[in-house]
């Protein structure tokens, strides 16, 4: 379900949105992104479209404060893995 850039992304990046790492192998990242119902969008828009479905408050809220939410991270080839925690 997610490709080998987004389970580094998450591997590398996860104390970004929790205090210890809850995985440490690319089987565990995949295992627990998929409880958390992690989704990857391609775009910054996407991310924009995913919160405002989600119902999430971004009134006054720039592309930068969306993109820095600890929620987001960027995979590194124009898509975004965003994760409820």
């Amino acid at each position: 379900m997610y490709d080998e850039a987004v389970l580094n992304c998450f591997l590398e990046n996860q104390e970004q949105l929790f205090p210890q790492r809850v995985a440490e192998t690319p089987e565990e990242a995949e295992d627990f992104l998929g409880e958390c119902l992690a989704v990857v969008v391609d775009s910054v828009h996407e991310v924009w479209e995913y919160f405002d479905e989600e119902g999430v408050d971004m009134e006054g809220a720039d592309e930068e404060e969306i993109l820095s939410a600890a929620e987001v991270f960027e995979v590194g080839d124009g898509r975004y893995l965003i994760v409820e925690a």
